[in-house]
């Protein structure tokens, strides 16, 4: 579970980074479509580190539904916020990599919906 917070931390603290990168550098290297796709990126990245810090924190779950809560969150942060950031920052077209965004997305929502499930068990 430690392993997870640091984790969590280093996510929150990237997307306060990113976030002020591109409201300072980026802004005049981007066009406005091109800015708010990359603040959609640190926005959904840093609701995700609230989320985790949460779950990690939260005594009602094992270690076990942390982990895979965790895990799940993790991984949708690097497709959906990471695909964004390459896009942006990287010459790379985005052409090669438009299937990783939605990905993430899949699985943040994955992720949420096996918090309710979790939650839902408990309840019972």
């Amino acid at each position: 579970m430690t392993k997870n917070l640091i984790i969590t931390c280093l996510i929150g603290i990237l997307a306060i980074v990113l976030g002020a990168f591109a409201a300072h550098a980026l802004k005049e290297h981007l066009n406005p479509d091109a800015l708010k796709s990359f603040e959609t990126a640190v926005r959904y990245q840093m609701y995700h580190a609230l989320v985790l810090l949460f779950v990690n924190t939260y005594r009602g779950f094992s270690t076990k539904t942390k982990n895979t809560i965790s895990y799940i969150f993790f991984t949708g942060i690097l497709f959906f916020s990471g695909s964004i950031y390459a896009i942006h920052l990287i010459p790379i077209d985005a052409k090669n990599i438009w299937f990783i965004t939605p990905t993430g997305g899949l699985l943040l929502i994955i992720g949420w919906i096996f918090m309710l499930i979790s939650f839902s068990k408990k309840s019972e």
